[in-house]
């Protein structure tokens, strides 16, 4: 059809005539042309004069209009649109021109990894889908190079997106962020609309900034969000733009958006990173100064740069004299400016935007041994309930401030955010309140790590009283070992606490009772410490015989966990003369058996065969059943080192008598304990029969033996057991079994630090030279 309004004039009053011409309405004409009646009624009102040539198009086409009437209405719209200042009309096919107002910052010629993490992005950009316009969220604590990353993806995917990339900053740590009405504003300004074209309201700016993405493929960098309100009306709700977000909060309540979670830097991509901004040739000179530095910035790559960017202004400066000053933990802060760019206040900045309590916590959290915490932990450290410290731990995770576990409800500080945390506390925590807070969270855990390490108590019959909560205490041996590997450094420290603070029997008996459970984990070097601060609680009470068992401990401790024979003796030697002194015969025949296992491993063999056979007759005339236990011990120690010394047929009949023992059984003593002492007895004997050739009769009880270690989780144990396994399975000619069992010895002994390690791997040389 024909139009009554001539082929000149504003572009709303045509339209407007046009619609009346063709005597249908607002609702009806907005239908058919899939705009909303706002947009339309917005049009017709002069209130936006430029509408996209599609928007056109489509009105056209709803209202059945000739080719000559369709054009003048066209014509009529493009005069409306914007032009560049001076020139013609710059505007693209289907829209508005692009305004240059919002360009990419530059990106950094040294960019360095996140190959994955941009593969992702390309991914997305290959498989777009024009109904659902990809988002992409940018996350991860502060310092982790969110905004370069974005920067570097956004220059790297510019050929996909012919419409031009536009990048805001949504101001998301400052004290006043970006709202959407303003972020909008500024969009429709680089799209082209003018001042006085763009809504008022929210909606109706989002509406427009929307139509006018879906007909463009644009990148969007939406730097710095605060939260998802302030990003959802930013968000393009159809066509081919890819919008890259960045922020320190996970933005966990966007909907279908794709996560880019960053990570540290691995160790080689921090020193490539540092080699970029050095240069090769200083790096080359101090490699092991830069692998330092890389450790020392705890990978961030914030912290690396700024080291980089302090040895480029330097270049006659070592990298060996930055790592010592970064060493220094009371001044690595200090050290990691550059210019304006320091990590404290990347750190501050996110810890401005916390609540009160979110702040005392993370501070507290900076008071917590070793290198994660568990919500119960961070309670006791806060004073505040266990289910409002998870609740906030979560919400410090969202805003990047903590690490989540994988798979257990524990959580991480990186160490320079750490060190952070602590700075803070010191600056803001009264000193008392403080120490209270420490003495309150090492309490708590001693009572519970005593009460945890009572379960394995072989002489206990009952269930373990004491816990400071019995509401959620360990039930049960494996619960209990659970919680006590999960809470080691927790409790160590609370040790050490007590110690210092003087709370000599709360010492004293958490050390007593980790002496069984110790046997299963003896591949814990830090046994050492709990029984010499068992021995030092000791001393101050005056208690001779509670000194000359936790000595005994302390030596058992240096030989199986430290490996130490120099200060294993020294610790036997000095419990034997406790032991003598206030005449108990049970410590005495351990300390002789104990300094004998330090005499046999530093090479003095008949001293320690000696010291055995007294051992032996020391607890042979103790009938209780704790001399019994010392006398099996004692047996198979002396057997042993016999074997060692040549003599495997005066061995066998060591650990043959000691099998009787087992057999028969001891009374009072916990199943497990008697298995554990049998296997220990089978793996003796089968070693004995190695060592007399007799390779059939070895090969039965080392398995059992390796089979009960295995079972029982000990792998400080089962190590050996298997690496012994493994050779007579090669004098049997079985190499295939062989292979799999010196392998698997190799991999647990490597895996807990054990000296055996050597051993195993020159067995697995020898078998794959041999019959490779």
């Amino acid at each position: 059809m024909g139009g009554a309004v001539s082929d000149t004039g504003d572009f709303g009053r045509r339209l407007h005539g046009l619609r009346v011409d063709a005597g249908i309405s607002q609702e009806e004409l907005a239908h058919a042309a899939g705009v909303s009646v706002r947009a339309l009624s917005n049009l017709e009102r002069g209130r936006s004069r430029g509408p996209q040539r599609r928007t056109v198009q489509a009105l056209a086409a709803a209202l059945g209009l000739d080719a000559p009437t369709a054009t003048a209405l066209e014509r009529s719209a493009s005069l409306g649109r914007p032009r560049t200042s001076g020139g013609p009309t710059t505007e693209p096919s289907d829209g508005p021109a692009l305004r240059h107002t919002l360009t990419l910052p530059r990106d950094l010629h040294d960019f360095t990894a996140r190959g994955p993490a941009l593969a992702r992005l390309l991914s997305l950009v290959e498989r777009t889908d024009p109904a659902h316009p990809p988002v992409a969220v940018i996350c991860g604590q502060p310092g982790l190079g969110k905004t370069a990353f974005a920067v570097h993806a956004a220059h790297t995917l510019a050929p996909h997106f012919p419409d031009g990339q536009l990048h805001l900053d949504l101001r998301g740590m400052a004290a006043q962020p970006a709202p959407p009405q303003e972020a909008l504003a500024k969009l429709l300004a680089a799209l082209g609309v003018a001042e006085q074209m763009v809504p008022r309201d929210l909606e109706d700016r989002a509406g427009l900034f929307r139509s006018l993405a879906a007909t463009r493929r644009l990148l969007l960098l939406l730097d710095n969000a605060v939260d998802e309100n302030q990003l959802r009306p930013l968000l393009p709700g159809t066509g081919t733009c890819l919008t890259l977000v960045t922020s320190r909060s996970s933005l966990t309540a966007l909907e279908a958006v794709h996560r880019v979670e960053l990570s540290l830097l691995r160790r080689e991509e921090a020193v490539e990173l540092l080699t970029r901004i050095v240069g090769v040739e200083r790096v080359s000179h101090e490699a092991q100064a830069t692998r330092d530095l890389a450790d020392l910035c705890g990978r961030l790559p914030l912290a690396l740069r700024i080291a980089g960017q302090r040895l480029a202004a330097r270049p006659h400066e070592s990298l060996g004299k930055l790592a010592a000053q970064l060493d220094r933990e009371e001044r690595r802060l200090d050290t990691l400016q550059a210019g304006d760019l320091r990590v404290r206040a990347a750190f501050a900045l996110s810890y401005r935007q916390l609540d009160t309590p979110s702040r005392l916590l993370l501070r507290r959290c900076a008071l917590a041994a070793g290198p994660d915490l568990s919500p119960e932990t961070a309670a006791l450290l806060a004073g505040i309930p266990v289910r409002d410290a998870g609740l906030r731990l979560e919400e410090l995770c969202d805003r990047g401030l903590l690490q989540a576990d994988a798979t257990a409800e524990r959580y991480r500080l990186h160490d320079l955010l750490k060190l952070f945390a602590a700075e803070q506390s010191t600056a803001e925590d009264d000193p008392a309140t403080r120490d209270e807070a420490l003495d309150r969270t090492a309490r708590w855990m001693l009572a519970r790590a005593t009460t945890a390490a009572l379960h394995f108590d072989a002489e206990r019959h009952s269930t373990p009283a004491g816990d400071p909560d019995p509401a959620t205490s360990p039930a049960g041996r494996d619960q209990a070992r659970a919680w006590l590997e999960a809470e080691r450094d927790q409790w160590l420290a609370a040790l050490h606490h007590a110690l210092t603070v003087g709370r000599y029997r709360q010492v004293l008996d958490a050390a007593e009772a980790m002496h069984w459970f110790s046997d299963l984990t003896q591949h814990w070097q830090q046994w050492t410490a709990v029984f010499q601060h068992g021995t030092d609680a000791a001393r101050a009470l005056g208690s001779q015989h509670e000194e000359a068992t936790q000595l005994n401990y302390l030596a058992w401790a240096q030989n199986r966990c430290a490996h130490n024979p120099y200060a294993a003796l020294e610790a036997a030697d000095a419990a034997l003369a406790v032991a003598r002194a206030c005449g108990d015969p049970l410590q005495t025949g351990w300390a002789l058996g104990y300094g004998a296992g330090a005499l046999r491993r530093l090479g003095r063999t008949d001293e320690a065969i000696a010291r055995l056979h007294a051992a032996a007759a020391c607890h042979r005339d103790n009938p209780s059943t704790s001399g019994r236990l010392a006398e099996l011990t004692t047996l198979n120690a002396l057997g042993e080192t016999l074997r060692e010394h040549g003599r495997a047929d005066q061995a066998l009949e060591h650990h043959l008598y000691g099998l009787e023992i087992c057999d028969q059984g001891i009374s009072g003593q916990a199943p497990h304990l008697l298995a554990l002492f049998h296997a220990v007895t089978l793996q003796h004997l089968g070693n004995d029969y190695a060592a007399l050739d007799r390779w059939q009769e070895a090969e039965t009880p080392l398995r059992r033996a390796w089979d009960t270690f295995e079972e029982m989780a000990m792998p400080g144990w089962s190590g050996p057991a298997q690496l012994e396994l493994g050779r007579v399975l090669r004098q049997l000619d079985r190499l295939g079994e062989a292979r799999t069992a010196l392998a698997a010895a190799l991999h647990t002994l490597t895996e807990h630090h054990h000296p055996l390690q050597s051993e195993a791997a020159a067995e697995l040389h020898a078998l794959d030279r041999a019959h490779g």
